[in-house]
């Protein structure tokens, strides 16, 4: 039998009580990355979804406020990958605010489109943004995957509680 919820705890919405429940959704992690005239940009995103399988579509949030958005606005290309359990490090580094994304030890290559490929993830896309819909505060982006390699190692990465983790056996 499943507990009953208790409505005496019911909160309006807010955006702490969005928050505190995503916390508990474990979700995958991947870096977003896309050229710009000034270098390379990107961000780490627990957002990313599988829209459609024909023609291949994904989606993925941006806050407008962010430092990539401005290049995320007018890129035509980025590139989407699929982090391991091996790079919290990684993980860590796109996420926090003035870091330094592309440094060392941040490996990376230039890939097709001029889009900044990752190395040593389990897989990542290079992808083709067809839409970018208003959503609050952020942006969700619509894009097409065009290529890409799903043939890395490792087991993913996972978000959950605030912090990144592997999964448990």
């Amino acid at each position: 039998m499943t507990a009953t919820p208790d409505l005496g705890t019911i909160q309006l919405a807010s955006p702490d009580l969005l928050r505190a429940t995503f916390r508990r959704h474990a979700a995958g992690v991947a870096v977003i990355t896309a050229a710009g005239d000034a270098g390379p940009v990107g961000f780490t995103a627990t957002s990313l979804a599988s829209v459609s399988a024909e023609p291949p579509l994904l989606s993925f949030g941006v806050g407008t406020g962010a430092s990539s958005w401005p290049v995320m606005a007018e890129a035509d290309h980025v590139g989407v990958h699929i982090l391991g359990e091996h790079q919290q490090e990684l993980a860590a580094t796109f996420a926090r605010s003035g870091a330094d994304r592309f440094g060392s030890p941040t490996a990376w290559r230039e890939g097709p489109e001029g889009v900044p490929v990752l190395d040593d993830v389990p897989a990542w896309l290079v992808c083709r943004i067809v839409g970018r819909i208003p959503a609050g505060d952020h942006r969700i982006v619509l894009a097409e995957v065009l290529l890409g390699d799903p043939t890395g190692n490792g087991r993913p990465l996972l978000y959950h509680q605030g912090g990144f983790s592997g999964l448990r056996d």
